[in-house]
């Protein structure tokens, strides 16, 4: 895009991806595949072309979705921050250090493969496929015995890589850092609260980055902010935050009935329509 340039949105278009992107970025079922190859559907992508996404849209879903879980766990949040100045509150600091741990997988892997990750949104067949990946996930559970403890180092850690992995869209970040998260020992209340905690500074290293990237299209941060800002936009943004909140005490409620797997079976139907329908239009 030209500096300066905008791009026009439908606002019926951009409250159906702020929906799309608030049930998904919670629910174990991928976000950004689902934004990806919602975009397609509606034409705001297109197959086999270069077309840019839509960066100051990207910017403003990542504000909206990060409402939500900073609403949500506005009490946890309030004593993290607490705990930077009181040194009595041992464990919500060990959290904050867990949490840190937690989000350098993501950091080094999106610097050393960032362009591997950014070609494959534009192959919805392979984003439509890797949903299969997370459906399996979501049964990890079901085979194995569940921990009873919180999550510590080890389970920060390896709740990092899956969602190191998750960069990948069609692969849930919720879905993959609940899953490891359980594998390594943790309670599933536990490890789900985590898991949402870790979206925070992953959706703010999203926006950072998508806004860097928007800088670049536009010429200056003040042109970028301003592009973010238009009546569209807003009213996905705000899609997004309300149906985000919803999604977060669907999975809470979800984790702690032992049902997470339910949303494999959702995975699995979305994946094989999106192979065959994107495999046909190809052609």
């Amino acid at each position: 895009l030209p500096a300066g340039a905008t791009i026009t949105m439908e606002i019926w278009k951009a409250i159906i991806v702020g929906i799309v992107q608030g049930l998904s970025e919670f629910l174990p079922i991928s976000s950004s595949g689902h934004i990806v190859l919602t975009q397609y559907l509606l034409g705001i992508r297109e197959l086999g072309s270069s077309h840019q996404p839509d960066l100051g849209f990207e910017v403003i879903l990542h504000i909206g979705t990060l409402v939500s879980v900073l609403l949500f766990f506005r009490k946890s949040l309030w004593s993290l921050v607490l705990s930077l100045f009181d040194k009595e509150m041992i464990d919500e600091r060990k959290k904050i250090m867990f949490l840190a741990l937690a989000t350098l997988p993501a950091v080094i892997a999106a610097l050393l493969f960032k362009e591997f990750f950014d070609a494959v949104p534009g192959k919805p067949v392979v984003v439509s496929a890797l949903l299969y990946v997370t459906g399996f996930l979501l049964f990890v559970p079901r085979l194995v015995k569940k921990g009873g403890g919180g999550v510590g180092c080890k389970s920060a850690l390896i709740m990092g890589i899956g969602q190191a992995f998750a960069i990948l869209p069609g692969i849930s970040r919720s879905g993959s850092t609940i899953v490891a998260g359980m594998l390594s020992g943790a309670k599933a209340e536990k490890a789900a609260e985590f898991s949402f905690l870790m979206s925070i500074p992953a959706i703010t290293g999203g926006f950072v980055l998508t806004m860097k990237d928007r800088m670049e299209q536009t010429g200056s941060f003040s042109e970028a902010l301003k592009s973010c800002f238009t009546g569209p936009y807003l009213a996905g943004a705000i899609a997004a935050a309300i149906v985000g909140l919803l999604a977060i005490y669907l999975v809470m409620g979800a984790v702690r009935q032992g049902k997470l797997e339910y949303f494999s079976y959702y995975c699995f139907a979305v994946a094989t329509a999106g192979v065959l329908y994107f495999s046909l239009t190809a052609q």
